[in-house]
């Protein structure tokens, strides 16, 4: 079984495999404060998903450490129903090896990828995934069939220096325009046709954007959903999929988890 998720994962795109197949079978699990910080570049998302126009201020923003962030992303205890997990430092690809064949679009394949967009000064991730109810039942085969297409969101929480986030987050403005009609992705070896983007509505934090991404996996679409949302100097990204393929909603318990934690 594990190959052939593999060989799924990959068809979507080689970035999120590890974020999948770990989910799958346990990774160390979320609670304590964690040290898996990174560095990411940005992307553009469609304008119509919204948010409030970004507060000034006289002096220069200072970024977060990757301590600070550890104590501020969702944890296992915001997420009922989920089953949050630390990010390795294998999971997390590093910035310069994923790309788009349009460059407005690289940031959005960095967002999709579970890499912050822009350039974050210091990052700290997660995985959150939904945990099917079985209300008390023991587990069918068609339980765990249902366990491979729950959700899996990654959550990529991003401080930065002076203007960087609003940066961050206007390039995922850009992308969602740019790159509506599809781009591909590279990543991992992999070249993988996105063929379209969609804003959807969403609100969290000072400004947010949310979209649908569709993705052409052997004639089929393969359906996951992206968001990003500014809170002062700090970006918080998530991307969901799952093996289904068939992502339905905005992970909305752990974006409002997320946007709490925050303030």
């Amino acid at each position: 079984m594990r190959t052939s998720m593999r060989s799924t994962a990959v068809a979507v795109t080689a970035v999120s495999l590890a974020l999948l197949v770990t989910a799958c079978g346990g990774g160390e699990k979320s609670g304590d404060q964690g040290k898996d910080a990174g560095k990411g570049t940005g992307a553009a998302p469609s304008a119509s998903a919204t948010s409030a126009a970004p507060a000034t201020s006289s002096a220069p923003a200072k970024a977060l450490s990757a301590a600070e962030l550890e104590k501020l992303i969702v944890e296992q205890a915001d997420l009922p129903g989920h089953q949050v997990q630390k990010a390795k430092a294998g999971e997390i690809p590093v910035a310069a090896a994923v790309s788009a064949d349009k460059p407005s679009c690289t940031p959005f394949a960095h967002a999709m990828s579970y890499l912050a967009p822009g350039k974050p000064a210091a990052s700290a991730h997660r995985k959150a995934i939904e945990v099917p109810k079985t209300e008390g039942k023991t587990a069918s085969p068609e339980d765990a069939l249902g366990a491979l297409a729950a959700p899996v969101t990654g959550v990529a929480l991003a401080s930065y220096d002076g203007q960087g986030a609003q940066e961050a987050f206007a390039s995922m403005k850009t992308a969602g325009t740019d790159c509506a009609g599809g781009f591909t992705l590279i990543g991992g070896g992999e070249r993988t046709k996105i063929s379209r983007i969609a804003p959807e509505p969403v609100t969290a934090g000072e400004e947010a954007l949310a979209w649908t991404v569709t993705t052409d996996v052997e004639g089929r679409p393969w359906i996951t959903k992206v968001v990003v949302f500014r809170q002062g100097n700090t970006l918080a990204s998530f991307s969901t999929l799952s093996f289904g393929g068939t992502v339905k909603a905005l992970p909305k318990a752990v974006l409002t988890a997320q946007a709490a934690k925050l303030g």
